[in-house]
């Protein structure tokens, strides 16, 4: 029998789409606020703030860049399971807490709390389902992280739709203030997100700790059991060699902050930090957090701008569900290298069409043609090379950091957006973040390698 006939793809695939429930309510928590800020905008009454605004939207950036900072020393010591359930908390205390209160800085520190859960979840997720994958299946497992965040977006924009009743055109701030939208609707798009929340809290207690993190704590009975109900005795005496041999190269427990940048660690760090950054600056979560403001620009009413949200959504869902067909069979590299040049001929039009002031269903389809290139290709690789690249020994802290890298970049634009906008125009900052793609494909190119069937220790035997 071969090694893949004797794994247990129906527990590995279970446990993954438990792990991966930190992704849907990443997903959820992240996009629900675009949905309310009609709304809650008017309730707070900083229409007019724009320091308010930005701020009720980029609040919860703090707490992932905190929650990103944190994780990797939370996972050092404590394993993946125990700072999921702390991430899972997190979610429920926000979601209950941000639609429940009348004070505009009570809204923001819940906020906050559910940016911390976001940023846990976004390090240790595909963390978790990549260090329990076999490495046949690695990459569709691990991208089920990012299927996970796009059903926890799509399943926001559906609620905010369905939630709001219909703004009608001409409706002054006071009228919408008064309305059960500004009064009470935009509270139960939060309070939504406690179905999923709870349900992944009490998951967490179903799921086994990390066999990796287990053998690096010297845990090797409890490594081997879930190694074996993965995938045998003989597939869990294989890979807890493998896993042994590699943590010979170096036996403290703890990793040291100089270790993550000697010699051989630096390299891999600079690629995560820069993969970080390109995915992030090739400017399609612009799309997910102005989303109103771009399918307004389009010409498109409150209503209609939330409808056409759901179609980004759908055609982000459906791509994503694509893309894990094929990443373990094209390859991470090949995807990210037609992503690249998709997204920047994307943007090329979309700034043409802004620059000749056209506007419409044109304008939207090309939008939601960026969304469906990114969905295929940078959303899950990005995921997938940040937990494959770096050592078992280093993984947790240098996943940590890489992801801080991602939220720093991700606050970085979303902050400088309303400004590059102003400054440059819409068809000038899409024309920006197309030059960024190309900078995208040239890095990939030339400094990474396909990890595509290789073992994480073969990777670290590959990069050594």
């Amino acid at each position: 029998m071969s090694k893949s006939n004797q794994l247990n793809f129906k527990y590995i695939l279970t446990i993954s789409m438990i792990s991966a429930l930190g992704g849907l309510l990443f997903g959820y928590d992240w996009v629900v606020i675009g949905g309310a800020k009609p709304f809650y905008e008017r309730f707070f009454e900083i229409t007019e703030i724009p320091a308010l605004q930005g701020w009720a939207m980029g609040s919860a950036l703090i707490g992932c860049i905190v929650g990103a900072a944190i994780a990797g020393k939370v996972t050092e010591r404590f394993g993946r399971k125990r700072p999921l359930g702390l991430a899972a908390l997190l979610f429920v205390i926000s979601a209950a807490g941000t639609g429940a209160f009348n004070d505009f800085n009570i809204f923001i520190v819940f906020r906050i709390l559910g940016g911390l859960g976001i940023g846990l979840a976004s390090t240790i997720s595909p963390m978790y389902i990549a260090e329990v994958s076999p490495s046949i299946y690695r990459g569709r497992l691990v991208s089920l992280n990012q299927l996970a965040i796009v059903i926890g977006i799509l399943s926001a924009q559906i609620f905010n739709y369905f939630i709001a009743d219909a703004v009608p055109e001409g409706m002054t701030d006071m009228e919408i203030m008064n309305s059960w939208n500004g009064q009470t609707g935009w509270r139960w798009m939060f309070w939504a997100e406690l179905v999923p929340a709870t349900l992944f809290f009490v998951l967490i207690f179903v799921i086994p700790e990390s066999p990796r993190w287990l053998s690096k704590n010297k845990r090797w009975d409890d490594s081997l059991k879930v190694l074996n109900n993965i995938g045998g005795r003989d597939y869990a005496n294989e890979i807890q060699n493998e896993i042994k041999a590699t943590l010979q190269k170096g036996s403290e427990e703890v990793v040291k902050v100089k270790e993550l940048f000697n010699s051989k660690n630096k390299k891999l760090i600079f690629i995560g930090i820069v993969l970080a950054f390109l995915q992030q600056w090739c400017g399609i979560n612009v799309v997910f957090n102005y989303a109103e403001e771009v399918f307004t620009s389009a010409g498109y009413g409150v209503s209609d701008a939330l409808f056409n949200i759901i179609l980004t959504g759908v055609v982000n869902l459906v791509f994503t569900v694509i893309a894990m067909q094929m990443i373990d069979r094209w390859g991470r590299k090949k995807l990210w290298l037609l992503g690249s040049v998709g997204l920047g001929l994307s943007y090329l039009f979309i700034g043409l069409f802004y620059f000749f002031e056209l506007k419409g269903f044109t304008l939207v389809m090309l939008v939601v043609t960026a969304i469906a290139i990114y969905a295929l290709t940078l959303a899950p690789v990005f995921w997938v090379l940040a937990s494959e690249i770096f050592p078992n020994k280093i993984r947790g802290a240098a996943m940590s950091l890489t992801v801080t890298a991602l939220w720093i970049a991700c606050f970085l634009l979303t902050y400088s957006f309303p400004i590059l906008n102003d400054a440059l125009g819409p068809f000038g900052t899409f024309w920006l973040y197309g030059g960024i793609c190309v900078v995208c494909f040239l890095f990939v190119k030339f400094k990474i390698p396909e990890t595509k069937n290789k073992t994480l220790e073969e990777l670290e035997e590959m990069f050594d």
